[in-house]
């Protein structure tokens, strides 16, 4: 694989805004198989808590090679630490709906926007390991996916409307436009395009969270992806 010199720590950054991210997102799935009364739910959040810690060890391992000093630390980000503030209060408060919603559906939603935009970088400098990057990106997009059938589910059976969601997922996006910003400067620094994955940041968020679009077909089962990740 080749990184220039100048790229090495840029990227090590990158991986480990991605790395607090995980560790943050497999605390919230413990949490949240603790909260769930459905053992379907129960069991995929605890295999979403152990790939999450799995994929913290890959970013710490991919921050070893690129920038040993980068190690163990943990960058201060302002709109991440509020982010997690507001969804700890959530899962304080007992309330899955909102959690899944911070969580599985917007903070998974713009990890996995920020992966694949890695990946094309990646694969542009050969990088090796093709088979568990796809993984990692493959079980991102179940969990992100998982969120977004629970709320539809939610919304079929009258417990929360779309309505509520849009007026609960202000606070969330407002963080993750301060991310965005944050992380547009380390992208430009390893010359990639920073605007190609910001402008993907809403695009992985269900047509119903917008105002006047239709709520669509609203499963009151899991997709067949989400059974495969509840049977693993």
């Amino acid at each position: 694989m080749y990184v220039r010199p100048d790229e090495k720590v840029p990227i090590a950054r990158l991986l480990t805004f991605l790395e607090r991210g995980e560790r943050m997102a497999c605390q919230c799935a413990k949490a949240q198989a603790a909260i769930a009364s459905l053992q379907e739910m129960q069991t995929f959040l605890q295999n979403q808590a152990r790939q999450e810690a799995m994929h913290a060890l890959v970013f710490q391992s991919a921050i070893a090679w690129l920038a040993p000093r980068h190690l163990g630390h943990v960058p201060f980000l302002p709109a991440l630490e509020e982010y997690w503030r507001i969804l700890n209060g959530a899962l304080a408060r007992r309330d899955l709906l909102e959690s899944f919603l911070a969580e599985q559906v917007v903070l998974e939603g713009l990890g996995k926007a920020i992966l694949a935009r890695i990946e094309e970088g990646l694969v542009k400098r050969h990088a090796p390991f093709g088979r568990l990057r796809r993984m990692l990106l493959h079980q991102e997009e179940s969990h992100h996916w998982f969120g977004q059938r629970m709320l539809e589910r939610a919304m079929a059976d009258g417990q929360i409307d779309a309505a509520t969601l849009r007026r609960r997922v202000v606070q969330y996006l407002a963080l993750t436009d301060g991310m965005v910003l944050t992380l547009s400067d380390l992208f430009e620094s390893i010359a990639e395009d920073p605007t190609a994955w910001a402008n993907d940041v809403r695009d992985f968020l269900p047509k119903w969270l917008f105002a006047g679009e239709p709520e669509g077909n609203l499963s009151s089962t899991l997709s067949s992806s989400e059974s495969e990740i509840v049977d693993s």
